[in-house]
């Protein structure tokens, strides 16, 4: 409703105008916020409809793949991404001079975001309003025309490139089979749900070369009997940290909880609570730090697209050693041998500890950010405002995966060496990104 609402006021702002010249209409469809306003549409339906948070990221690369291939159609400084994301071929090139590549970029994201999740036309209710909005706001018939027509191609051409990444294949892959031996992960409490996507190792990734790429080493021998060795001293860490939280400890473990539904337990009443997933959080970030930064348009969706190639192949390189390692989660280890009854601060999800998720497409995607933003954009975070949790002040993107990083130590679902190891290789995987990645800061 908040974006029907924002975009209606722009309909009436540009229709009172009265006549406009040939391009007055740029003011309306060159807006970076706009596009900001088009990725969050997206990002609500994400969350509206349950997607994983490697899902999310998938819906979002492509999407975001497809504005920028329209950006850099329009305009030489951004290079194509076609070769330098290997497996990407060649996309289709303007037909038409009376292209608007701003318009273009929206019209392909909402087109690709629409596919790539459901229900089918979630998102065309926003295509008309973007197109109404153009317009409204005195773009001839023709350009309108055309940018649809150029718009279409690149985002049945992503598509079309989408489907070889074999995320059909996986659908049909087997379930995880769950071992109940010392130092496995186990499905935990309150859902008790299966493994989430086993196999996202065999998703194609963007950059890397394969989901092994990034390696962490392995993770600590599971030993209970050495009360001094490295799994006993970062278990009781664990539950030490959360049997003494303080409140900022507590906020930040609230803000970057990203569960994108919680299961809620009272008496015998379960009910789920949604929040954007880690990747919808970065989404939300790269709006708020270009709106701060005072980002142009095409500046906007490279950033975009920039983050979302780091947060989808972080998920295909933490998951490929989360199920290469299937360590077991803090809670099952202090449930089973410490305190039956003890909890952690937030809901672990259902994938094994090592390492972790979040710290890895966290660091990940500040490296991108840093690359087309620098170090110093320091900036407050309301993303989960709409969900009561208060703002938090951002003193560089570094910092705020750091931040998310610890979170989850503060949350008890995570040892501190999955935090620490998932940070060193999504910097890693971030700044090797950021090396190949040839666009425009």
């Amino acid at each position: 409703m908040k974006t029907a609402s924002a975009l209606c006021v722009l309909v009436v702002l540009f229709s009172s105008c009265g006549n406009s010249n040939d391009t007055s209409y740029r003011s309306v469809t060159n807006d970076p916020l706009l596009y900001s306003r088009t990725v969050k549409n997206l990002n609500d339906i994400v969350l509206e409809n349950n997607f994983a948070p490697m899902v999310a990221a998938r819906n979002y690369v492509y999407a975001n793949i497809a504005a920028y291939e329209c950006i850099a159609a329009g305009d030489s400084t951004y290079p194509s991404l076609s070769g330098q994301i290997r497996h990407l071929p060649a996309l289709p090139r303007p037909q038409s001079t009376e292209i608007d590549f701003s318009l273009a970029a929206m019209l392909a994201l909402v087109k690709v975001g629409n596919a790539v999740t459901f229900p089918e036309g979630s998102m065309m209710s926003h295509y008309e309003r973007l197109v109404h909005l153009a317009d409204s706001a005195g773009m001839s018939g023709k350009m309108l025309r055309e940018t649809k027509k150029f718009a279409d191609s690149i985002s049945s051409a992503i598509l079309a490139w989408s489907k070889k990444d074999n995320y059909a294949r996986t659908r049909g892959a087997s379930r995880f089979n769950v071992l109940d031996s010392p130092g496995r992960w186990t499905p935990t409490p309150p859902m008790y749900a299966t493994a989430l996507e086993p196999h996202w190792r065999l998703i194609r990734p963007m950059m890397m070369d394969s989901a092994a790429q990034f390696m962490p080493p392995r993770p600590p021998d599971f030993n209970l009997s050495d009360k001094q060795g490295i799994y006993m001293r970062s278990l009781m860490e664990v539950k030490n940290t959360v049997d003494s939280l303080t409140d900022e400890q507590k906020h930040i473990a609230d803000f970057w909880d990203d569960n994108p539904f919680k299961m809620n337990v009272t008496g015998h009443v379960m009910y789920a609570t949604k929040k954007f997933s880690p990747a919808g959080h970065w989404m939300n970030i790269v709006g708020i730090a270009a709106k701060h930064a005072g980002a142009g348009f095409n500046q906007t969706v490279a950033a975009y697209a920039a983050t979302s190639i780091a947060l989808f192949d972080g998920f295909i390189s933490c998951w490929d050693e989360k199920f290469r390692s299937n360590y077991i989660r803090p809670e099952t280890a202090i449930n089973t041998y410490i305190d039956q009854d003890w909890r952690p601060y937030i809901q672990t999800p259902p994938f094994p500890s090592y390492t972790s998720g979040h710290s890895t497409i966290s660091a990940a995607a500040a490296e991108m950010m840093t690359k087309h933003f620098g170090d110093q954009l320091a900036f407050t975070d309301t993303s989960l405002l709409e969900f009561g949790i208060a703002n938090r002040e951002i003193r560089s993107f570094r910092s705020a995966a750091q931040e998310a990083s610890i979170s989850r130590l503060y949350g008890g679902i995570h040892y501190r060496f999955d935090l620490d190891e998932g940070n060193k290789a999504g910097t890693a995987l971030g700044t090797w990104i950021a090396q190949r990645l040839k666009m425009p800061k």
